[in-house]
């Protein structure tokens, strides 16, 4: 196939020349019904807002450009499908597991899996059975799981119908995937991959293999990330042999909507496109920025950033250069400090914070002037908000937890509200999880701890965002049993 093709971008194209007078939705008519908005915008957005029509084809039955645009992504990361996504990678996790589990069956997933997975678990019906990610103690960070974890693990439940991966984590690191999807094929599991965090990797031989490349079954992308195209853009790619094809379509179909965004299907084609065929170029580029920044950075007093060195560690069989961590608490700050000093007096955006880091993405847009404002701004803070204050160590997760009702039954059991620090020993009814990168503490079904307790009031009070809850302030969890003051 032509990768220079971009049949969906192309489309729109031809249709705008139209001038169409349109009597379908969006109701806005080609921003003439949203002027103000149209006003700044500009009229080339608005008008390419539009809905499904035959010229267009149609997301939940693809057979004209949308299907030759996903054929040209599937060919570009050497997968045998790819489905479009709108509704972000999150749809993209949730049809992945939904297409390999059905209620009552296993899957062997890592405790720090996306906030989507869980979500996909409650869906679908199926029992998690959670295997540890390796921790760096220095950094306080979850790394990716080792091989003798998931063999252990598929020893303990040969039953299970999947083994989840990520490839890589937010911070960068990558699991032996390839050795991983060997051990689960064997034991006749099919390998499901969240690999929202490394759309660009497959395009440079630096970078770490993709999923496609080592044989998994599914992998969910997020090309908004690190791939070029707009928010909530993704892609699932699928490999013929373990899951078919018609499943897949039908899963996904239950979590997409039937109004999908041409925008953002325009601008996965032509982000296709541009990593297809300059992705090698324009990601040594952006291999050479993050190493220069890392240069930069490790020369400024109690700051380091952390990337290939720590390959060979447990869980970190490979690394994304691309994420640039960097350990702060060193200088008496925690992440979270660095994070808003960064936000507020040097008009910086990071990705996320935690106790002890912060993590910056580089990818296709940066260039020299970015990198350097940041290394800047960061040598800034180390010589004027240096402070002596000790950050408390948080260097391990918490243990598998005791799941006593399926996440499912959980979510649809009948729940009470009990205050936080009463919920000891009872079934928690929801999730509480940080955000980003939307790692639970506790979900649905599982017995709440005392440490699950300290763990939570203590991102509280590091101002941390916390979501899942009824309660947005976290002050009252919802745990299983009727509440019959309602």
């Amino acid at each position: 196939m032509n990768q220079e093709r971009t049949p969906i971008f192309n489309a729109l194209k031809e249709y705008r020349k139209e001038n169409i007078i349109p009597f379908d939705v969006p109701g806005h008519k080609h921003g003439k019904g949203l002027k103000e908005f149209a006003n700044y915008m500009g009229n080339v957005v608005m008008e390419l807002d539009v809905n499904s029509m035959k010229s267009l084809d149609n997301i939940l039955n693809p057979i004209g450009v949308i299907k030759e645009a996903e054929q040209l992504a599937a060919q570009a990361y050497s997968a045998d499908h790819s489905f479009f996504l709108v509704n972000g990678t999150t749809a993209g996790i949730q049809a992945m597991i939904m297409s390999a589990c059905e209620p009552g069956d296993k899957i062997i997933i890592p405790r720090n899996a996306h906030k989507s997975a869980i979500s996909g678990i409650i869906l679908s019906g199926a029992i998690p059975i959670y295997i540890q990610s390796e921790i760096d103690k220095h950094l306080g960070i979850a790394m990716g799981v080792t091989v003798d974890s998931v063999k252990k693990a598929i020893n303990r439940h040969p039953d299970s119908k999947a083994v989840f991966i990520i490839n890589p984590t937010y911070y960068g690191a990558i699991s032996d995937l390839a050795e991983i999807t060997k051990i689960a094929h064997s034991a006749n599991m099919v390998v499901l991959v969240d690999e929202a965090h490394g759309a660009h990797i497959h395009f440079h031989d630096q970078l770490p293999a993709s999923a496609m490349e080592l044989g998994a079954d599914l992998s969910a992308l997020s090309l908004h990330k690190t791939g070029g195209s707009l928010t909530q853009s993704s892609i699932l790619l699928l490999k013929k042999g373990g899951i078919n094809h018609a499943k897949v379509k039908k899963s996904l179909n239950l979590m997409q909507t039937t109004s999908a965004s041409y925008l953002l299907m325009a601008s996965l084609d032509v982000a296709r496109k541009q990593l297809a065929l300059e992705g090698c170029n324009l990601l040594a580029k952006t291999l050479n920025l993050a190493r220069q920044a890392r240069k930069m950075i490790n020369k400024i007093k109690g700051m380091s950033a952390f990337g290939k060195e720590l390959v060979g560690m447990p869980g970190v069989f490979d690394y994304d250069e691309t994420k640039l961590g960097v350990h702060v608490s060193e200088l008496g700050l925690t992440g979270f400090e660095v994070y808003d000093l960064l936000r507020d007096k040097y008009n910086i955006q990071v990705e996320l914070a935690d106790m002890h880091n912060i993590l910056a993405i580089v990818s296709l847009g940066d260039d020299e002037k970015s990198i350097n404002a940041l290394a800047h701004a960061l040598k800034d803070i180390s010589l004027k908000f240096k402070t002596n204050k000790e950050i408390k160590k948080i260097d391990k997760i918490l243990e598998n937890p005791n799941i006593i009702v399926s996440p499912r039954d959980a979510y649809f059991s009948d729940k009470r509200s009990v205050k936080l620090e009463n919920a000891v020993d009872e079934i928690s009814g929801e999730s509480v999880m940080i955000y980003p990168p939307g790692i639970p503490i506790v979900t649905p079904g599982e017995k709440i701890t005392k440490e699950m307790i300290e763990h939570i009031k203590l991102w509280k009070k590091e101002e941390a965002q916390l979501q899942g809850t009824e309660d947005p302030y976290v002050d009252n969890i919802r745990v299983l049993g009727r509440d019959f003051n309602d």
